[in-house]
């Protein structure tokens, strides 16, 4: 049985639409939605139309359901994007270009849902003002962000006019403090997040910021370039990396593993969707270097090395992101991301919540506890020191 109710469009669980004597009518399917939560929904808007102080826009209220829909299911990643935040979101998303103006800050959506900074660029805005790796972002020039669950929306927040100035609102949680930063915006041009360097033993060391745009293809690069010199082993670094596009983390571990599954995702229906491996495989001792802020595609690499036994994890556990997401636009210029499946490795272990626990844990010393690890000698990086002496073991 399907109930008609006769109100303003703003609820989830709808079959269809129709326009009857002036008014706009939902179509639920009764066992989806209750009769009290439909007299209530009404029963809100009508106090909210009659009793609030001053006119309300009922277009708006609409969105604001809408965007309440979305925040409704708890999910960090599900969000309403208003038509400025879809279009930047649509900028963002196009944008290649290898210089931007902005302040050199790369941030990842801690579990919490609030926007943390990754270690700043060096040479940056960011980092000459004395912003850290772990500080929280609770405002930009005095809007609450803690309410925007999207790295993309506040960095594209940040970025303005060259030589205009943004403030940040920032929470140091080891110095229990909330304090202002003023930073200069300045032209800021795209690092390679990747690099690699030959240690001691010909062991290669290979450093992934971020899976960008091109990564997989500088990774073989680099790699061959190692092997070329005589690498006899070789240490992956996603340490601090918070993921990126997922094709190029696929490309990346097909060079590396033997034929097989690399990650598949499942959605709700159960319908699961392959990424593949093909025959041709590194054949060098590999280790994967992991800590809590590596996230999403770092995740992928991670468990399809250990699932594989083609190489060792060692550090700390990861982040536990491994959700898909897919973004709708609407007629209006609006927008909604949604969280449409999950992310498991090729033994069929739930990344998302979960994260991957390294063969061999080892924590970094206390003193470096908010130190990107780029920035710990060598001789302290335990889980680094750790790598090699077990590569030069094989």
């Amino acid at each position: 049985m399907t109930a008609i109710i006769c109100f303003s469009i703003s609820v989830v669980f709808f079959m269809a639409w129709t326009y009857v004597n002036g008014k706009y009518s939902l179509l639920f399917e009764k066992s989806n939605v209750s009769r009290t939560s439909v007299q209530k929904f009404n029963e809100a808007r009508s106090i909210l139309q009659k009793s609030f102080y001053e006119k309300i826009d009922t277009d708006k209220l609409l969105e604001g359901a809408i965007a309440g829909m979305a925040d409704s299911l708890k999910d960090p990643y599900t969000v309403y994007y208003n038509k400025d935040q879809m279009k930047a979101f649509t900028n963002m998303q196009r944008n290649t270009e290898d210089e931007y103006v902005g302040v050199g800050l790369p941030i990842i959506l801690d579990k919490n849902g609030i926007i943390t900074v990754l270690e700043p660029f060096d040479d940056s805005p960011a980092k000459a003002a004395g912003i850290k790796q772990g500080d929280k972002i609770l405002k930009i020039d005095g809007k609450d962000i803690t309410g925007i669950r999207d790295e993309t929306l506040v960095a594209n927040m940040i970025k303005g006019q060259e030589n205009t100035e943004t403030v940040l609102t920032i929470l140091r949680q080891s110095e229990n403090s909330t304090f202002d930063v003023r930073v200069v915006r300045k032209k800021i041009k795209a690092k390679l997040n990747i690099r690699s360097e030959m240690l001691e033993n010909k062991i290669g060391y290979i450093k992934i910021k971020m899976f960008d745009e091109n990564i997989s293809k500088n990774f073989i690069s680099q790699l061959n370039a190692l092997v070329a010199q005589g690498a006899a082993a070789i240490i992956i670094d996603v340490r601090d990396n918070p993921g990126g596009l997922y094709n190029e983390v696929v490309s990346l571990a097909d060079r590396l593993l033997p034929k097989g599954t690399i990650v598949y995702t499942e959605d709700r229906q159960g319908k699961k969707t392959y990424q593949k491996s093909d025959a041709t495989e590194l054949n060098l001792p590999v280790a994967v270097l992991t800590n809590g802020n590596s996230a999403s595609a770092s995740e992928i690499l991670a468990g399809a090395v250990k699932d594989f036994k083609k190489g060792i994890l060692i550090g700390t556990k990861t982040f536990g992101k491994g959700l898909v997401q897919s973004t709708y636009s609407f007629d209006d210029g609006t927008g909604i991301k949604v969280t449409i499946a999950r992310y498991f490795t090729p033994s069929g272990v739930c990344i998302h919540g979960q994260g991957i626990k390294p063969d061999i844990e080892i924590n970094l010393p206390d003193k470096y506890k908010d130190t990107p690890v780029s920035a710990i000698p060598r001789e302290d990086d335990l889980q680094l020191q750790k790598a090699i002496q077990i590569l030069q073991g094989k």
